[in-house]
């Protein structure tokens, strides 16, 4: 039996890209996997572990072949007729085709050894063999040199080794182990021999480490090394010790920030830090976003979710006196601080509303102008739609026109970030209504999916009115989205303007303000008219949102299909009709709708009341006699907006449908029966219908 082991495969680097360095190590891990797969030397048994710290790439995998099994295979060589001659020889074609597999014709093989077999066209040459299994160190070298070339690397770097090589990598790479079992695999790469040696720690354990086996590898690197080199487990023990370390705060550990530390450090150390209590007159969100963007530390808040004057940093060494380390960044961290309470001094000294004039001097976008005339447009726009969200349209309009101000201040310049954020203080300084304060920072959102809406009436309607401005303004200049280019986020506008409207259940259609949203874009030549094209680009996102919700696509389109203008209604809609498709009349309903609306689509013209004195056939009479009741008690609770009672009620419909097709002709010989059986069938079609469009439900 070959050999099983665990597999150890390692590149030892210059520390790798922070951000980078958890994909890179996914990538790594799992493509050596499937090209060992691939060639049979892994399978169901093997168990796939991924390390990944600052300085090495590396992957452990159990029950590993030396080699794999050996299989019979066959290679198609070619028809009968063109690898033999007449008399049964072999054609110089043959001969070639057999050579380019290594074969001698009554050297190697026999052309008696070559079976034929029939593909259901012509008759086929093939050659059966047995085939040996791969040898690990063979695979093993295919696959490195393709997980390399597969790396996700954000930039590559060429370097010189030693001998004069140029090599091409992420960064320098200083060593690969390769180990089955305890054996080491013979490869190359990147000017590198295999081998059985790395490093650890760069400080606490400078010298080289033998790896003993393959299955040692981890153990080793902690107890020698001083290397953690699982990354999650290494972010694990780093968000243990914030926790502990916080008590009784909470620390503030965003996943992009915690994966990026994790990335940054091989033997994490948690140090506590503290700052002067005067910095937190400055607003918090700035000090965090200076602690996590500038020195990648950890913001501590209270049970109220206000900061306390005390941080966490992640060290990287476990220092004898670790004053000596937490000293050293309350230092930097206080120039830091300092520097934004300057900031933030300074801008407060001049108010939002003296900014207002300063905007002309800022281009939005050069074919529609700056950012003066922008804010007048969604002035204008949220001034005009206050109503439909209640809200007052002069706070509308206050808090349109200091939207973009915070764009100008010494804050917002060193931390774009919190645009917004910042204005809501500065509002708030200058003693501007509450209502406007909070809409400064509300407008921006939803900012991404899942994210809150703004927490006001004003805040709503100005994102409505910034989000739809920005799509037609945008689009209208011909900078539609295009397959994954999207730098003006016009998709997460778009996603937006749906969940404000539903959620918010503002009762107006697309058409109507998009309408609007042109309409301010008068004085702008270089805007074009595609507010179709827009529309549907909202009702694509509209359709993601609802998935994303978990409602079924048929579902989706059988309410947009009949309501496609008025989302707050969809909701609802969607969960009556899912409570329809509950029903036992709902299949055949559902099919007979479809069937209806086939035959009326046939039909050059079908009046919009059937007469009852029309109806000859019982079966007719009785379905004429149920709908002249059930129609219009449909139709008002529809505008009640209790669909699920309306379409509930129509359920008693389906004895009576499935009657009238099973008796009655509706192509009748006469023109006016018949003109009348098609009005009745119209009359049918649109009371089912008021909810959503049956038809897209039928199987």
């Amino acid at each position: 039996m070959t050999t099983r082991a665990s597999l150890l495969l390692e590149l030892l680097t210059e520390e790798l890209p922070p951000k980078a360095l958890k994909r890179l190590g996914e990538s790594f891990s799992s493509s050596i996997h499937q090209q060992l797969t691939a060639a049979e030397l892994c399978d169901s048994r093997s168990v796939v572990t991924s390390f990944a710290s600052p300085r090495r790439l590396a992957v452990h995998i159990t029950d590993v072949l030396a080699q794999g099994p050996t299989r019979e295979r066959q290679e198609k060589l070619l028809p009968v007729t063109i690898a033999l001659t007449p008399d049964g020889k072999a054609t110089p074609p043959l001969v070639k085709k057999l050579g380019g597999l290594g074969l001698v014709i009554d050297q190697d093989i026999k052309l008696s050894d070559l079976e034929r077999v029939h593909d259901g066209k012509q008759e086929q040459l093939v050659y059966r063999f047995t085939a040996p299994g791969a040898l690990l160190h063979e695979a093993l070298q295919t696959a490195l040199h393709q997980a390399i070339a597969q790396l996700p690397i954000p930039k590559v770097m060429s370097y010189q080794k030693s001998n004069g090589e140029t090599v091409k990598f992420v960064r320098p790479a200083h060593g690969i182990v390769a180990l089955h079992g305890a054996a080491v695999v013979p490869i190359h790469a990147l000017g590198l021999t295999s081998g059985a040696s790395t490093l650890g720690h760069r400080f606490h354990s400078p010298q080289p480490i033998v790896i003993q086996d393959a299955d040692r590898y981890a153990k080793q690197l902690i107890e020698e090394g001083k290397v953690l080199a699982h990354f999650d487990q290494r972010r694990q023990r780093i968000t243990d010790q914030l926790k502990a370390l916080a008590s009784p705060h909470q620390p503030v550990m965003p996943d992009a920030l915690v994966d990026e530390v994790t990335s940054l450090v091989e033997w994490p150390v948690v140090i506590e830090g503290q700052f002067s209590e005067e910095f937190l007159s400055v607003p918090q969100e700035c000090l965090i976003l200076t602690m996590q963007q500038n020195q990648k530390y950890f913001a501590l808040v209270d049970s109220q979710g206000q900061l306390v004057n005390r941080f966490l940093l992640v060290s990287n060494i476990e220092s004898k006196d670790p004053t000596v380390v937490s000293s050293g960044n309350e230092r930097v961290l206080r120039a830091r601080l300092s520097d934004a309470k300057f900031f933030f001094d300074q801008d407060r000294k001049k108010t939002l509303a003296s900014r207002i004039p300063d905007l002309s001097s800022v281009v939005y976008h050069n074919k529609i102008g700056h950012q003066g005339q922008r804010v007048d447009r969604l002035a204008a726009l949220a001034k005009g739609w206050a109503p439909l969200f209640s809200a007052d349209p002069a706070h509308a309009e206050r808090a349109a026109k200091l939207a973009k101000t915070d764009l100008l201040t010494d804050m917002v310049g060193e931390f774009p970030e919190l645009q917004g954020v910042i204005g809501t203080y500065y509002a708030r300084h200058d003693q501007e209504p509450e209502e406007v304060a909070l809409a400064i920072e509300g407008h921006y959102h939803p900012r991404f999916s899942g994210d809150a809406l703004a927490p006001n009436a004003t805040g709503n309607v100005l994102a409505l009115a910034d989000k739809l401005e920005t799509l037609v303004g945008i689009w209208g200049i011909g900078l539609a989205p295009t397959g994954d280019k999207d730098p003006f986020a016009l998709r997460r506008h778009a996603l937006g303007v749906v969940r404000i409207l539903i959620e918010q259940r503002i009762a107006i259609s697309i058409s109507a303000l998009l309408q609007d949203a042109l309409a301010v874009f008068k004085d702008v030549p270089a805007v074009k008219s595609d507010l179709h094209a827009i529309e549907e680009f909202i009702l694509d996102r509209l359709r993601a949102f609802l998935k994303d919700k978990g409602h079924p696509a048929e579902a989706i389109e059988a309410v947009i299909g009949s309501c496609p203008d008025r989302l707050f209604e969809i909701p609802a809609r969607l969960e009556a009709l899912s409570h329809f498709m509950t029903l036992p009349e709902a299949a055949s309903l559902s099919a007979a709708n479809k069937r209806i609306g086939n035959i009326l689509k046939k039909s050059d013209s079908v009046s919009a009341e059937f007469k009852e004195q029309l109806l000859h056939d019982p079966a007719e009479q009785t379905l004429g006699r149920l709908l002249k009741t059930l129609a219009p008690e449909a139709q008002a609770l529809v505008s009640q907006g209790d669909y699920t009672q309306a379409l509930t009620g129509l359920a008693v419909l389906r004895a009576p449908v499935d009657e009238f097709f099973e008796k009655v002709m509706v192509n009748a010989d006469d023109p006016e029966l018949r003109a009348n059986r098609l009005a009745l069938l119209a009359s049918l079609h649109r009371a089912m219908n008021q909810v959503g469009d049956l038809s897209r439900l039928a199987a």
